[in-house]
């Protein structure tokens, strides 16, 4: 099971990215459950349709349900989030990095 980021997503759609390769590589071989927060959804979205468009938006959206798995948060992930928040002030860890943590800390345990 691999709780995915927006960087490695982000990267594995775009083919001039320096990381593209390696991380499409791993998108398509990956045998475990590939598990994207809805909060990494939305900032991936915005990120590629601002960059390259709607369509690779849409293309990024297509493989929810057979290969990239949706995670919705919890009130216990929401709650985690706001203590990772408030402890890593003064680093740039915000809402999106907090919510993979947390979700990653609930499903592994």
């Amino acid at each position: 099971m691999i709780v995915l980021d927006t960087g490695p997503l982000v990267a594995a759609l775009n083919n001039r990215d320096k990381h593209h390769d390696a991380c499409a590589r791993l998108l398509r071989t990956h045998q475990g459950p590939l598990l994207v927060p809805s909060t990494v959804v939305t900032e991936v979205c915005q990120l590629v349709e601002k960059r390259q468009g709607s369509k690779a938006e849409a293309a990024f959206l297509r493989p929810f349900g057979s290969g990239l798995a949706l995670v919705d948060l919890t009130s216990w992930d929401l709650a985690r989030m706001s203590r990772l928040v408030e402890t890593y002030a003064s680093l740039p860890l915000g809402a999106v990095d907090a919510s993979v943590i947390a979700i990653a800390e609930r499903l592994v345990g």
